[in-house]
């Protein structure tokens, strides 16, 4: 008599090699900061713990058939969920969340940027699908299991224990987790990706909620913390030192600090925007962070505008562009100002039609105030020269004083160029996008440069402000290894990571004389007080949490979106507390680890609590759309 071994039902089989597949992924692809063997674990049992919980739901369909189509769909199903976040992964070292699928219209516009992003071993994440569909089809038979009522209970009851155990070991090792849920990297870290996705659902169903019930008694305790925490009673020795003046802002797409005053072939990168660094009518912030989230450009403009942050899933300008703000272009227009954004780019790209209208820009010059043909444009469109050429005509006909945002595109990922443009060589390492990044920066700076000389021979350049500021990083983490060799560095710790969230900020006045290098912390929550301190104008009663970058009576911290923070003595990333100006974690070889936990936590948790208070106070504001509850007119 032959033995015979159990056979395995197939929701197992399913269940084990998607587990092990997803965890490859987690190792592999995602980076993802793992600081002990707890952690560890909790990566490896977590896609097992979510992956048998969805097919064992099988169990319950009393049919072979439906037994095994819900099996061999949920593989495809599953499995494609986690192809979508790789992909979006490798562009943003990010997770996919809820709000980022109704951003659908812009999927149009990325073209060639998405094909960049996938590879043809991705093929092999199918491979477990494949082998499911198959077994489904042939051996359904064999297979399927017919579980008394009692076993189907059994088989759920594992499901949840397996999960509360998940989620009780997560909670150990990240107290708070679902409560301080800022970085969606600790959640996938600590829950795994599909109990993150459930979790981004029951977050954006709650925050939806959240305008309905709004009532505008959120007010008077969000204006305390401000008041309390942010606001300078004095104004700034440069308080009206653009007075009057034009004010030209620059998006300087996918800029960073790092490129500025750094060489590539024995060549300057940026020799046109390093010559601006020592010139007498520039400040220049080299310690100036983006502070952007999902939403990318559009995001950066969000910052400016409102001084508010972007919410942590989604671009505010998609999710909530009906709000009413009380943004930059409508504080100034009662000064005076028109306002206007030039872009070569479609309206409905990022929303901007209807946000520019909620946030009081006077006129949008989009893709078809321009003439773009196949010579003139590459990537995503029109490229920086002739779109600043095409521009000045457009800036010479507006009534001054005006306030005019310029939005670069060459400088985009994935950083193509054509021959003709390109005046610096690519650089050489493992990494297409650093290799392409400096020749697209070059041209940038060769555009402005341009554009610099345009607004002079136009007459308007004496009577300007020219701000020129990077609007997020244009080199994720995801290229660290190219990164390392560039910059000449054995790693890439989490304290280097934040510094290369650093982008270069310009203000350029001409004819004022005093231009300086600043070292001082700031970032883009900083920019709508800074532009109204320059352009003499108060704003007392407005709700903004940033501060005029010249203020010496500013906040000790710079937030980030995931809640990390940058302060005069600390940074705070990846659940470390670093000396920033060591970068080294703050520690003590005479400390035991709970006197070196207690000493982090007593320097970085004051500090990590305002960050904490004045993230949530902002969404509040946004969810809630409580600004509709002010009236800005009886406030003044």
């Amino acid at each position: 008599m032959k033995f015979k071994l159990p056979t395995m039902p197939l929701y197992i089989i399913a269940a084990l090699l998607f587990g092990f597949k997803t965890y490859i992924v987690y190792r592999l692809i995602f980076n993802i900061e793992l600081e002990n063997m707890m952690q560890e674990f909790i990566l490896f049992i977590n896609p097992f713990v979510s992956a048998f919980l969805i097919f064992a739901i099988s169990v319950w369909f009393n049919k072979t058939s439906r037994q095994m189509k819900f099996i061999r769909y949920t593989a495809l199903f599953v499995t494609f969920i986690v192809f979508a976040n790789l992909v979006f992964y490798r562009q943003f070292t990010d997770f996919i969340t809820i709000p980022q699928l109704f951003m659908g219209s812009n999927m149009s516009d990325l073209g060639s940027s998405i094909m960049t992003l996938i590879k043809p071993l991705d093929i092999l994440l199918f491979v477990d699908a494949a082998i499911i569909w198959y077994l489904s089809k042939k051996q359904e038979a064999e297979l399927a299991v017919e579980y008394p009522k009692s076993g189907k209970v059994f088989a759920l009851a594992i499901s949840l224990v397996l999960l509360a155990g998940n989620f009780f070991l997560a909670e150990m090792e990240r107290p708070q987790l679902f409560t301080r849920a800022f970085d969606r990297e600790y959640l996938v870290k600590n829950i795994g990706l599909f109990n993150y996705h459930v979790y981004d659902l029951v977050v954006h169903s709650k925050t939806e909620s959240q305008r309905v019930f709004a009532d505008g008694n959120e007010l008077p305790e969000i204006q305390d913390f401000i008041n309390e925490n942010i606001k300078v009673v004095e104004n700034s020795d440069k308080f009206g030192a653009a007075e009057g003046k034009n004010v030209i802002f620059i998006n300087a797409e996918s800029l960073q600090h790092f490129v500025i005053d750094n060489q590539l072939h024995g060549e300057e990168v940026t020799p046109f925007l390093n010559s601006l660094v020592t010139n007498e009518d520039t400040y220049y912030f080299d310690n100036f962070y983006e502070q952007t989230g999902q939403g990318n450009t559009s995001d950066s403009e969000f910052l400016v505008e409102n001084s508010l942050y972007p919410l942590s899933r989604g671009a505010v300008f998609f999710t909530h562009g009906g709000n009413e703000y009380h943004a930059l272009p409508e504080v100034i227009e009662k000064e005076g100002y028109t306002s206007t954004v030039l872009h070569s780019n479609n309206k409905s790209f990022w929303n901007r039609e209807g946000m520019y209208e909620s946030l009081g820009v006077d006129h949008f010059y989009g893709e078809e105030a321009y003439e773009v043909s196949e010579e003139n444009s590459i990537g995503w469109g029109l490229k920086d020269k002739p779109f600043f050429e095409q521009s000045i005509k457009y800036l010479q006909s507006m009534e001054q004083p005006f306030y005019s945002k310029f939005i670069t595109l060459t400088n985009h990922f994935p950083f193509e160029m054509d021959e003709e443009d390109t005046s610096m060589d690519p650089y050489d390492s493992n990494s297409n996008t650093l290799n392409n990044y400096f020749p697209a920066v070059r041209y940038m700076d060769e555009a402005i440069e341009d554009f610099f000389g345009q607004l002079k021979d136009s007459g308007l350049y004496e009577d300007s402000m020219i701000i020129i500021m990077g609007d997020h990083i244009g080199i994720s983490a995801n290229h660290n290894k190219a990164m390392r060799m560039y910059l000449d560095k054995e790693e890439i710790t989490p304290f280097d990571q934040v510094q290369l969230q650093r982008v270069p900020l310009f203000i350029h006045i001409p004819g004022d004389g005093n231009g300086e290098l600043i070292s001082d912390i700031t970032g883009q929550i900083d920019m709508k007080p800074t532009i109204l301190s320059l352009l003499g104008i108060e704003a007392e009663n407005d709700i903004y949490f940033g501060n005029d970058v010249f203020s010496e009576d500013r906040k000790e911290y710079i937030a980030l979106r995931n809640g990390d923070f940058i302060s005069d003595e600390y940074v705070s990333t990846a659940g470390i507390c670093y000396d920033r100006q060591t970068g080294e974690p703050i520690t003590s070889e005479t400390d035991t680890e709970t006197e070196n936990q207690a000493r982090v936590a007593n320097v970085c948790s004051p500090i990590e609590e305002k960050v904490e208070a004045e993230l949530s106070y902002s969404d509040n504001l946004i969810y809630g759309d409580l600004f509709r509850f002010i009236n800005f007119k009886e406030k003044e």
